[in-house]
């Protein structure tokens, strides 16, 4: 499986000045030593924590911002102001730093000592308006950074410094993302298109195109043995139909999504890619849609969009490469079709194959069904249901200037009744607040019909990623109404205009 690489850093930075000699600021070494040490033994906290020498001049501020944005391994910084950085000093160094910050507003001790203080620990301890120092250079410069008060030892805290640890995370994987796309997108649809230049220099992914012969070549490179190797693992891990088994009259289309599935799979190792696309459009001499295939390489945590929608890719990528270790999964999703009533309205999400089985705790079904559309042979595909749980729904658009992020939150419910007919995977959820809100509330933001859902992401880690980005991110809640939706859209319009006049 693709795994988040461990040599992956976080340095945290401490300010201070000469000013206040030797022996302070042997101290406020060890309490900034403290700090990160309790950060890093926090379960929220999920890659290192890299302690930096206390930082008291404009040319090492420069010097260390500098090495931050060029070293591969550092993807973010954390700065506190201990006891109090004059702020001119750091405006070189933020205005070279590329990577995500984060300005952690804290001190070392979380109760003041009230009968034993004195000046001497009033002058150690000044982060309470050193930050705010810091705070209003960063505001000056417009830097975009994540904000985060509180001590180190209230779990609220590591959780929201987690979170923002796992948006640069994200943040670093759409710098090195390479995504292949075999075919075009689907024909005149509008949101599966977009500006690859301008998603390459916004967010830093690299999307690439492919014709779908290369693909159907290196399937039919794939060695038998191979294939019988990995159809042998399908019937360990899923409840295979009696027809796809050996000696069953399907065993045959069984066996061609193995070698779809190798055969992808080394296509995308061998170009360094971790997202890709397919389009029943267009698969030239392949037998079958990939289904089975596609959604074994997004449990492995390759991202995927169908009919060549290669921003959902991207952002499933980016979404697993986020929430990698927690419980829950993320997947391609489309909304299908509406339960409005009786009870209370439900969307029932799928797509025609590719559903991740990471969304679901059951042991999937292994079948064969006609597809309908494509005209190609039926293909193979797993069959469940997403277990329930909270989650969110993402979507990624380009709006022709800019791009925005959608995002809903959602409860994955159990269907009303069993779906005895339904052929494919699926999700069943009650969107917040209210099916009509959610909807109408998507349809004014101009959010794509393919989604990323995922009960994984926390949405303050959606947020942090955005910011980083200081790109457009729509969070339609339980608080959600649809006019003050619209006036958000209208204003956020408003300064995005003026953002991309004044750069």
């Amino acid at each position: 499986m693709l795994k988040m690489q461990n040599q992956f850093e976080i340095w945290f930075l401490t300010g201070s000045q000469s000013l206040y000699g030797e022996e302070v600021l042997s101290q406020v070494a060890s309490q900034s030593q403290s700090v990160v040490q309790s950060m890093n033994d926090a379960d929220d906290i999920s890659i290192k924590i890299i302690w930096k020498p206390v930082l008291t001049n404009p040319e090492d501020i420069k010097k260390i911002c500098i090495e931050a944005t060029s070293n591969p391994n550092c993807i973010g910084v954390i700065t506190w102001m201990h006891t109090f950085s004059p702020a001119k000093m750091w405006i070189a160094g933020l205005s070279a730093l590329q990577v995500p910050l984060l300005h952690f507003h804290t001190q070392v001790n979380a109760e003041l000592p009230w009968e034993s203080l004195d000046m001497d620990f009033m002058n150690l301890n000044q982060a309470a308006h050193g930050d705010r120092e810091h705070g209003h250079i960063q505001a000056r410069l417009n830097s975009p950074r994540k904000v985060i008060a509180g001590h180190v030892s209230d779990p609220k805290v590591t959780s929201r410094i987690g979170n923002w640890i796992r948006a640069a995370i994200g943040w670093n994987e759409a710098q090195n993302l390479k995504l292949a796309r075999f075919g075009d997108n689907m024909r005149y649809v509008a949101v599966t298109d977009g500006d690859k230049t301008s998603a390459q220099i916004t967010l830093g992914i690299s999307v690439e195109a492919y014709g779908i012969n290369e693909l159907c070549a290196a399937v039919d490179r794939v060695l038998e043995d191979s294939i019988t190797a990995l159809v042998a693992e399908y019937e360990e891990l899923f409840s295979v139909s009696t027809e796809l088994k050996k000696g069953g009259a399907k065993h045959d289309s069984l066996r061609y999504q193995a070698a779809l599935e190798i055969a992808l799979e080394k296509f995308l190792i061998d170009g360094g890619f971790t997202a890709f696309t397919t389009n029943f459009e267009d698969l030239g001499t392949l037998k079958q849609l990939p289904g089975l295939a596609v959604q074994r390489l997004m449990a492995k945590g390759y991202g995927f969009g169908g009919e060549g929608d290669w921003k959902t890719s991207a952002l499933l990528r980016i979404i697993k490469s986020m929430t990698e270790g927690l419980p829950g999964g993320s997947s391609f999703m489309e909304d299908y079709t509406y339960h409005f009533g009786p009870g209370e309205p439900k969307v029932l999400g799928a797509h025609m194959l590719e559903v991740c089985p990471t969304i679901t705790d059951q042991k999937p079904k292994c079948e064969i069904h006609p597809l309908g559309i494509g005209g190609k042979d039926d293909p193979v595909r797993l069959v469940f249901n997403a277990t329930p749980s909270h989650g969110c729904v993402v979507g990624l658009m380009d709006l022709g200037g800019r791009f925005r992020i959608i995002s809903n939150d959602i409860e994955v419910v159990k269907p009303d009744r069993d779906l005895k007919k339904l052929p494919v995977a699926s999700a069943v959820w009650k969107p917040k607040p209210s099916l009509s809100t959610s909807a109408e509330s998507w349809i004014y933001g101009g959010g794509s019909h393919h989604t990323v859902l995922s009960t994984s992401l926390d949405v303050e880690t959606l947020n942090d990623f955005a910011n980083i980005y200081n790109i457009e991110h729509l969070h339609i809640s339980e608080k959600t109404n649809t006019q003050s939706f619209q006036d958000q859209i209208k204003w956020n319009g408003i300064y995005f205009k003026l953002l991309s006049t004044s750069q």
